[in-house]
């Protein structure tokens, strides 16, 4: 058994952490014209699970069989990959807080970066993290495979975009006091927070370019289920958690009157589906044929079983 096998889940999650908030630290500039730099890192830097980065070192360790197994310039494409997968999260947060979108006045504990630093500075530093993002991908040194850069630029655009989650807000918006069934709510969620968390397991997987085909796919089911998993626990969490644990508002959809699992399904279904997707996730973890999914697996549990 190899040393990262024998790591605890806290222990990796607290490791893993902390070279993401370093890598992202560094990546954000302190300074910049007026206050866009500051009001960059506000978004970004000292708060959130960074489940996104977590589930894209997971699924390259996965592939490689274990932290050992990840080659030098892998392991530097699968922190990147980490890195972009959080600056995209947080520009979306950011433009989703405003007053046009969710009209949000807390984020992680604190004040939105619109409350914080204005609308229009929230607007451009969005507009920063998102090509930020595709920056921190392709580093001009060499360190990440060309082959590799494209890849994973090719996944982050199209999870993030009109087929992905830009394409999921739109249908949010216009979803305000509409009545949708299950189906409509389930694409409208896929799209919108399903597709960055999928894309966060393929994009990891991406960074080891020899895996094989049956595990590639059997990972894009695995984050397909976690990815819709985790937007039903929010929906629950909305309705059962209070505002001191959750760090955002609660209530605010059903506030907003927008449709969710819970208003569709009922609370208790709701639950249950929760717990059928964690199935799903693991079925296709076994479906895979690797040999270390340990912390997939964990991270599955810490979508459904999480508290904020």
């Amino acid at each position: 058994m190899t040393a990262n096998a024998q790591e605890s889940f806290a222990a990796w999650c607290i490791r893993q952490q902390g070279r993401l908030e370093v890598a992202l630290t560094d990546a954000i500039p302190v300074s910049g014209p007026t206050r866009l730099g500051e009001a960059m890192r506000h978004a970004t830097l000292g708060g959130g699970k960074r489940l996104r980065a977590l589930l894209a070192l997971a699924a390259a360790e996965a592939v490689a069989g274990g932290a050992d197994g990840l080659q030098t310039a892998e392991a530097a494409a699968a922190l990147r990959a980490a890195c972009a997968l959080e600056l995209i999260h947080a520009y979306s947060l950011v433009h989703d807080d405003m007053p046009c979108m969710d009209n949000d006045v807390l984020r992680r504990g604190k004040p939105t970066v619109h409350v914080a630093y204005g609308e229009a500075m929230a607007l451009l530093a969005g507009d920063a993290l998102q090509t930020l993002a595709f920056e921190t991908l392709t580093p001009p040194d060499g360190s990440v495979n060309p082959c590799v850069q494209a890849a994973l630029c090719g996944l982050l655009a199209r999870a993030s975009g009109h087929q992905g989650m830009a394409g999921g807000q739109a249908l949010d918006l216009a979803s305000v006091g509409v009545r949708l069934d299950e189906k409509q709510l389930r694409l409208m969620h896929r799209l919108k927070t399903g597709a960055l968390l999928a894309a966060s397991v393929t994009m990891g997987a991406a960074c080891v370019p020899d895996r094989p085909a049956s595990a590639r796919d059997a990972l894009a089911r695995f984050g397909e289920a976690v990815g819709l998993a985790f937007q039903v626990v929010d929906d629950i969490l909305d309705v059962t958690a209070d505002t001191a644990t959750l760090g955002k508002t609660v209530g605010k959809d059903a506030a907003d009157d927008k449709p969710t699992y819970v208003s569709v399904l009922g609370l208790q279904r709701s639950r249950a589906y929760a717990h059928t997707l964690h199935q799903q996730a693991l079925d296709a973890l076994d479906a895979s044929g690797l040999s270390f999914t340990t912390r997939l697996r964990d991270l599955t549990a810490l979508v459904v079983q999480r508290e904020k």
